[in-house]
């Protein structure tokens, strides 16, 4: 008996993309950890030498997970039957067996080290490119001061995707919270095009900031973030003197030249199966705008707020769930959620290389 390779139950995801498996810090020295990715069960290990794996979760013998495996140096042990695997997939040792069939291997996957988080390549693993990998802030960053964590959610992860594709709902999911108020909602951000992912800036003028961000007088504040496949938002904020925003004709400023408030969070939505997604995150200060105690008081916000949208999430995806033909009504807050995903139909519907991709996703 082999094992079985079913064929990928989701195929609306790019696949040449980099998912955010987890945080560096989670992965321990010589123990397997096992996630599901698109489906499909993956199992990393660090290597004796340092060396960072990943193969498919699921033995070639009995199926059983090699998750459950002893790491032996380079190798990995299933802990059933003992077959014994190289990082490249393929079964070096069967224990009682001198013959080992050329077809006993299991999928090897491309797994980075990068912004304190670990990487999985879910397409082939030779085409994986490393440059592709989204410029996140990591933990170990100096010039922030930065909160992490993650949450599991019941729901698939374009709706999530959907949710930070349109932050107009801040002003009524988090109309505590973050306490935007209703006129951001009234407000449209510049939408830009990026070949693998979407650009969204806002200005809003002549305010007092928001609950954590709050001003003793007005300021200009200006928020950034690019949203990027396969679903991976960067973004910063800062305020502003009044009158920056019609001084730049409400293009973007020099973060050096924030007056308070500068602050990024990096944040990743990884689907683990078609009705559930793990959402990671972090959020802090710059070093020169805060402080630790600062970054505490933004993730007691944060914790609420993503808590929120969670609630609202997951009650959105049983409606879907128990609607016999569930269709949307676009408004113009869509602009960015329709472009995203337009670009991952249609990569996830290429067999080219990640580089093709992106450039019919440019035209």
């Amino acid at each position: 008996m082999t094992a079985a390779h079913p064929h990928p139950s989701m195929p609306d995801y790019a696949r040449n993309a980099w998912y955010v498996a987890a945080w560096s810090h989670e992965l321990a020295a010589e123990k397997p950890f096992a996630i599901t990715i698109l489906g499909e069960p993956v199992v990393i290990w660090r290597s004796a030498s340092g060396a960072l794996n990943a193969l498919e979760d699921r033995c070639v013998h009995r199926l059983a997970p090699l998750s459950l495996g002893r790491c032996e140096g380079e190798r990995l042990r299933c802990m059933y039957h003992g077959l014994l695997f190289g990082a490249d997939g393929k079964v070096v040792e069967i224990p009682g067996q001198e013959l080992i069939p050329t077809h006993a291997r299991v999928k090897r996957y491309a797994v980075v080290e990068r912004h304190s988080w670990l990487w999985v390549w879910m397409g082939d693993a030779e085409a994986a490119d490393p440059a592709l990998i989204p410029p996140a802030v990591g933990l170990d960053d100096p010039d922030y001061i930065l909160g992490h964590g993650h949450l599991d959610y019941a729901a698939e992860a374009r709706l999530i995707n959907d949710n930070l594709l349109d932050f107009s709902h801040l002003s009524y999911v988090h109309a505590t919270s973050f306490g935007a108020g209703p006129q951001f909602a009234q407000s449209l951000p510049k939408v830009t095009p990026l070949a693998r992912g979407v650009r969204f800036e806002r200005w809003t003028t002549d305010t007092q900031g928001v609950n954590i961000r709050k001003t003793d007088g007005p300021v200009d504040s200006f928020q950034s973030y690019d949203f990027l496949v396969p679903g991976i938002l960067l973004m910063w904020s800062a305020h502003y003197p009044v009158g920056t925003a019609a001084a730049l004709d409400f293009g973007p400023p020099d973060p050096a030249k924030a007056i308070g408030a500068l602050n990024f969070t990096s944040q990743a939505v990884t689907p683990l199966t078609e009705r559930t997604s793990r959402y990671f995150f972090s959020w802090g200060p710059h070093c020169r705008h805060g402080d630790a105690e600062l970054r505490d008081r933004m993730m007691a916000i944060a914790d609420i707020a993503f808590g929120e949208d969670k609630v609202m999430i997951e009650a959105q995806q049983r409606v879907i769930d128990g609607t016999r033909d569930p269709r949307i009504m676009p408004t113009s807050h869509d602009r960015g959620v329709t472009l995203f995903n337009r670009l991952v139909k249609k990569m996830a519907g290429q067999d080219g290389t990640p580089e093709s991709a992106a450039l019919d996703a440019a035209e």
